[in-house]
């Protein structure tokens, strides 16, 4: 692929949203620098990356390190995708530790931060500087349990908020994909949500659309926030969860036949 064609950093290839972040960046004509600190191992590496020519793999973790060898190799970056996850098990408060926390604000909110922060100087000198950070909408619907990743997931999409006001005036924008029921092995690994029925159900009843997204889908929303032109479309969290979350219809809606009782309970009242 021509080296005057786009260029897009890619964190955390490897799981969540990263492969599907790849293969839409790609299917939209960029070359993409996959970051994974999985690519250590050169067979993870060569099978990422296999039959792919406009990829090149980096395993380093430091996001200034990441920044400063695609300044020396490459001179420009596009594009940013900080696609940030943290394992996220159910911790009640009465047990839960403070140091997990502290872990899921490191890993959601302060890893994107410093990645951007590293990016600026090379994403200033860009025409059209598009930052994706890749979140969730679980705060839509509060699960026991769930008090530190959505804090964290909260202020993540927070971030992505401020940050939009604050490189606006650089012609950057920042916007935000928020998944839920991605299949990915961090959050919805197939061991469980694809091979028994117990995970299925859970998918069908909670999910409008029936079934678990899978990564091309959202690869192409990345690599539309990734392409974008105007610069008038920041600030923004696209929700990706296939509907969820909805509610079950009331009774009254229900399509039971009703009673004469029921009628009357239900019939709207008018002030006299």
């Amino acid at each position: 692929m021509p080296s005057d064609c786009p260029l897009a950093l890619v964190r955390n290839a490897l799981d969540f949203a990263g492969p599907g972040a790849v293969m839409g960046l790609l299917d939209a004509g960029y070359r993409v620098v996959a970051q994974d600190a999985g690519f250590v191992d050169p067979v993870i590496g060569e099978r990422f990356q296999a039959g792919r020519d406009a990829v090149s793999l980096v395993a380093t973790i430091d996001p200034k390190k990441i920044i400063s060898d695609i300044s020396a190799r490459e001179g420009r970056l596009d594009a940013v995708i900080s696609n940030d996850h943290f394992p996220a098990p159910g911790c009640l408060p009465e047990d839960a530790d403070a140091e997990d926390l502290q872990a899921n604000f490191r890993y959601l909110v302060e890893a994107p931060f410093k990645l951007v922060q590293a990016a600026l100087p090379l994403l200033r000198q860009a025409p059209r500087a598009n930052v994706v950070l890749i979140t969730s909408n679980r705060t839509r619907l509060p699960l026991s349990g769930g008090a530190f990743p959505d804090a964290a997931r909260a202020a993540a999409n927070a971030l992505v908020r401020s940050l939009a006001v604050d490189l606006a005036g650089d012609g950057i924008v920042v916007n935000a994909v928020a998944p839920n029921f991605l299949h990915s092995e961090t959050y919805y690994p197939k061991a469980i949500f694809e091979r028994t029925e117990v995970g299925r159900a859970h998918v069908r009843q909670s999910v409008p659309v029936g079934r678990l997204a899978r990564q091309d889908e959202i690869g192409e929303v990345v690599a539309f926030l990734a392409s974008v032109r105007t610069r008038f479309l920041t600030g923004a969290i696209i929700d990706f969860s296939g509907g969820w979350p909805f509610g079950a219809l009331r009774p009254a809606a229900s399509g039971r036949d009703l009673t004469s009782a029921d009628a009357q309970e239900i019939e709207p009242r008018t002030s006299v």
